[in-house]
């Protein structure tokens, strides 16, 4: 490589700091909170100290994402990262999953206070690998935000050493991911071979050329999809990569459990669409075609498979951690439904249900928190007779489990009308087979829906029709103003964003029409 190559190279990465400066405060943040803990440790107010200290920083980085040198689509650092819409987009929701998980981390009792500045550089440091997959656009790039995204995940797995859920939970957690990360780099190892680059839009171009390619080029090529998907789908705790969940979400600190529900799976749906997103419009000319596999069609039985694997086997959990955790690898499913459909307002209707499924999913752990914190338990035996020792929670439980399943006029209902849209679009376009497997996915689904409203009703039935079992009987639980405040204003949310969607529904709209190409 000449000089003037380098020269350009290094040109080029100083440019594209500009565009980096949210993940340069993340970088920065976390060894000075440390720094920041150390120096407090003697102090009475050290978790306010810390906990502030950990907002501040990221406040500043999600200021910082708003404000650019260029706002058009390019990439940065070589064509290592891409600055787009896509990548802005998911950011404000790491964000904003991040600052409520240090504020659930802040008032809750599972972190110690001697950790919890420890807990709250960690979670930055998520939050810098989840930004970073949000706007990877290299093979490498994405494997390597990926690792640093899992390894910060494993530790907080089994943040409560002394718990044996909680590190059966951790260890299951690593032994998955380090087979999963394994099997992903073996297939972006064989796709470099094939193509010889790492570049998604390099791969894009050169998929292209495959189409008349051998047998064993077929296979190799299907091998390579197939093992890329093995990282992917543990990271979006699809079927039959999700066995690590419900014993991860049960033995995990709530607060973590909570930001592990929501913000790891929108950062794995992230890369899903930049990596399947590369492919289009070639898909039927490159990918489906070098390897003989129609890939949508693929990822559509495996949206099938793990939205009737999570609600059924939702049906007979007692634990609510449990039981959310299987509800969320039935909503992954209902998520893939939309990127299965391969269209612009496939990937449309996954970035607007991310947003809702965020609000929900994470106002559902706060009441669950809430509750094992008052009663000391976390069975749904424990929410019997919720209505009278706390009718302001049992209302918000309900409305996040009534529009997880997707009732109106709550924002689950529209975030699921878009995926469903996504899929009658993708079923219209067709014809024969193809069309009766789409119709047969949309059908799939609905179903799905009532049978996720059978297990959110038993607790809706429990707080609000049974009384309580519990020595205190229905006396008034003790809750903190703050969690109320906070369940309170996430299920304010998901009432609005039911009847007022259309910002959300135009911010997604454009993040995807605005993805870099290269």
């Amino acid at each position: 490589m000449d000089t003037v190559n380098i020269s350009a190279m290094l040109q080029e990465n100083v440019a594209s700091l500009c565009h980096f400066l949210p993940e340069l405060v993340l970088v920065a943040a976390v060894p000075l909170l440390f720094i920041v803990d150390l120096l407090t440790r003697k102090s009475a107010r050290r978790a306010a100290v810390v906990s502030t200290a950990a907002m501040g920083f990221l406040l500043v980085a999600a200021v910082l994402s708003s404000v650019s040198c260029d706002a058009a689509p390019r990439a940065l650092f070589n064509g290592l990262l891409a600055y787009d819409g896509l990548a802005l987009f998911f950011k404000w929701i790491f964000f904003c999953a991040t600052g409520l998980g240090i504020y659930f981390g802040a008032i809750s009792d599972e972190i110690a206070l001697e950790r919890k500045g420890e807990y709250f550089s960690i979670l930055l440091a998520i939050c810098l690998g989840l930004c970073l997959m949000a706007s990877s656009v290299d093979l490498l790039m994405l494997y390597l935000s990926m690792e640093l995204v899992s390894l910060g995940s494993y530790l907080l797995a089994g943040y409560r050493r002394a718990d044996r859920r909680a590190a059966e939970g951790a260890i299951k957690y690593v032994i998955y991911g380090g087979v999963s990360s394994g099997l992903m780099l073996f297939g972006i190892s064989y796709l470099y071979g094939l193509l010889g680059t790492t570049e998604l839009s390099a791969i894009a171009k050169g998929l292209v050329s495959l189409g008349g390619a051998s047998t064993g080029t077929q296979l190799a090529l299907f091998s390579a999809v197939v093992f890329v998907l093995c990282g992917l789908g543990y990271k979006i705790a699809a079927v039959p990569w999700h066995m690590w969940c419900p014993d991860v979400y049960e033995g995990s600190p709530t607060p973590f459990t909570a930001f592990l529900s929501v913000a790891p799976k929108a950062a794995g749906f992230a890369l899903a669409i930049r990596f399947f997103g590369a492919f289009t419009p070639q898909v039927g000319e490159g990918l489906a075609s070098a390897a003989a596999v129609p890939w949508m069609a693929v990822l559509g039985l495996v949206a099938l498979v793990t939205m009737t694997l999570g609600n059924l086997a939702a049906l007979n959990q007692s634990n609510m951690k449990r039981l959310l955790a299987y509800s969320s690898i039935a909503h992954a499913g209902y998520l893939l439904m939309g990127l299965a459909a391969g269209s612009e307002m496939g990937n449309t209707s996954v970035l607007v249900y991310l947003i809702f499924y965020v609000l929900m999913n994470l106002g559902a752990f706060f009441v669950v928190e809430a509750v094992a914190r008052a009663t000391g338990g976390e069975s749904i035996q424990d929410y019997r007779g919720l209505v009278k020792r706390a009718p302001f929670l049992a209302i918000v439980m309900a409305i996040f489990l009534f529009s997880l399943t997707g009732i109106p006029p709550l924002a689950g209902f529209i975030g699921k009308f878009y995926l469903f849209y996504a899929v009658v679009e993708r079923a219209s376009g067709s014809a024969g087979i193809d069309a009766l497997g789409w119709w047969s996915l949309g059908l799939a689904g609905a179903l799905n829906s009532a049978v996720a409203l059978f297990y959110y009703a038993r607790v809706v039935k429990a707080m609000f029709l049974e009384r309580a079992t519990t020595p205190a009987g229905e006396s008034p639980l003790a809750i903190q103003r703050a969690t109320t405040g906070v369940a309170g204003a996430l299920a304010f949310l998901v009432l609005m964003l039911g009847v007022f969607f259309s910002p959300i529904v135009e911010s997604a709209q454009a993040a995807v029409q605005a993805i870099y190409r290269g």
